[in-house]
């Protein structure tokens, strides 16, 4: 009786019959077989390694997930689900190409199974060999013959990919070569310490109290002294490494700015430690003491016109708000409706120019209170602009998110969704300096905007998803439509 790997690769020769590889026209299986040769390096799971064998049949083949599953079983078949991109056939695949790689990448940071991460790695190390052997005779030209023809996007998939596996297997030969063919075809991406051996100090949250929870991370109270920064797994250590960065420059610059000292691995996640003694965030502040919201607020308010007040040069090099926001629109409203994403491009775009601070993440969960003095964390998203990208994520935070379950914020925050909307308006008109409610009102407006347009980037962030995520889609839709009808700016 035959053992999964045979009757896979048994299965996968037939399959891939005919077909042969793109630069050098040898018969297709061999790729998925070099693969699973990959794979067994780094594991003896059975069921991993039949994955790699199998992971092009639903993408290359007329072969089904269904089909898999019920020959190979599920945990093969969701496997071989992580690997197969989602199909446009209206569109040529280069038109397509960024997209399905987006989108594709979304899977591989969002999962927890180590299996995903290894097949990720070994189906790409088997392409990059490829490339690098072709870049290594021919040069430059091989990029007309893919797909995606442009080198730095491609060096941006692969970057990506290697950024994301690293923490799980950054000890596995495999990725050591997929390091070093990388920094061959694109030098200098990757400090080529990364090539080599490299063990993160390891530390423990258990038992250690949550101080609260962030879109990327949560953070824990370490010790008496220290706090703790655990970011979500889709989190690379360069994503880690530049919000330090950025937490320095900020610093030098006078945002009242906690330092972090290290980079650490808390299981198969990273962390950054910061030196905070007896702080708290105003999160919990509020939570302990909801009758002060109006206190905390006015606190909060004047720790934002200090950052926007920060002027900065060209050589300081922040990237500029508005950057995230047109990313937001290109990866939603753009696929829904590319005339009303032109409208939003055009309003984004007044936002920009600015050469004053914005923190980007701003809300009280961000903000330690130690020795009655404010501290940011968070940095990642400090940039230039205009502060109502500020404002709209503090609406975000406190009013949009609980609009459809009051929960969402509760949990978020640690207070109620009343106190939640209570904080928004103490903010606003502290930070305005004034209570008229028609000033009031258009400042929400134009903050509301841009809201809608990240909600919509958000839900397209599921793939897929489902008819109910499709009517919030609509109902957003129908909302900014309103709103670029009446709005000719977003300044105020």
């Amino acid at each position: 009786m035959m053992n999964m790997l045979e009757e896979a690769v048994i299965y996968a020769t037939v399959m891939h019959q005919g077909k042969v590889r793109k630069f050098n026209g040898i018969p297709y299986i061999l790729h998925p077989m070099e693969v699973a040769q990959i794979l067994s390096t780094m594991t003896d799971d059975a069921e991993i390694i039949t994955a790699g064998i199998l992971h092009d049949i639903v993408e290359d083949t007329d072969g089904t997930l269904k089909e898999i599953e019920k020959r190979f079983g599920k945990r093969v078949a969701a496997l071989v689900d992580s690997e197969s991109e989602r199909s446009y056939p209206d569109e040529n695949k280069s038109t397509s190409w960024q997209r399905r790689k987006e989108e594709s990448l979304i899977v591989l940071k969002n999962s927890s199974d180590i299996g995903v991460k290894m097949l990720w790695l070994a189906d790409k190390l088997a392409n990059i060999r490829s490339l690098a052997r072709e870049y290594s005779e021919n040069g430059e030209s091989i990029w007309k013959m893919l797909h995606q023809s442009d080198p730095a996007i491609q060096c941006w998939y692969y970057k990506t990919i290697a950024e994301t596996v690293e923490l799980s297997l950054n000890k596995t030969g495999a990725f050591k070569e997929l390091i070093k063919h990388i920094n061959f075809i694109w030098p200098g991406t990757f400090d080529s310490d990364k090539a080599r051996y490299k063990k993160y100090r390891e530390v423990s949250v258990d038992g250690c109290k949550l101080l609260g929870r962030g879109a990327k991370g949560d953070v824990y109270r370490y010790d008496d002294e220290l706090v703790i920064k655990v970011f979500n797994q889709n989190n690379t250590y360069h994503d880690v490494e530049q919000e330090i960065a950025l937490s320095r420059k900020a610093f030098i610059l006078g945002m009242p700015t906690a330092i972090s000292f290290g980079i650490v691995s808390v299981g198969e996640r990273y962390g950054a430690m910061y030196e905070l003694v007896e702080s708290e965030t105003f999160s919990q502040c509020i939570a302990r003491a909801p009758s002060q919201v109006e206190t905390y607020a006015k606190m909060m308010a004047e720790l934002a016109h200090t950052i926007h007040s920060i002027e900065v040069t060209e050589e300081d090099a922040f990237s500029d708000v508005s950057e995230r926001y047109l990313n937001y629109v290109r990866s939603g409203i753009a696929y829904e409706n590319e005339t009303l994403a032109e409208k939003c491009r055009k309003l984004v775009e007044g936002i920009s120019h600015s050469d004053t601070l914005v923190h980007g993440d701003f809300h009280t969960g961000n903000v330690f209170l130690q020795n009655g003095e404010p501290l940011l964390i968070d940095m990642d998203r400090v940039s230039t602009g205009h502060p109502i990208a500020e404002l709209s994520d503090l609406y975000y935070f406190y009013v949009v998110l609980g609009e459809e379950d009051a929960a969402v914020v509760e949990k978020f925050m640690g207070f109620s969704y009343e106190t939640a909307k209570q904080f928004y308006r103490y903010f606003l008109i502290n930070y305005l300096g004034t209570d008229d409610e028609s000033k009031f009102n258009e400042v929400t407006e134009k903050a509301s905007l841009l809201c809608y347009i990240r909600i919509i980037r958000k839900i397209r962030k599921k793939v897929p998803f489902s008819e109910t995520e499709h009517q919030k889609i609509k109902y957003y839709i129908d909302r900014i439509t309103e709103l670029t009808d009446k709005l000719d700016t977003l300044l105020f």
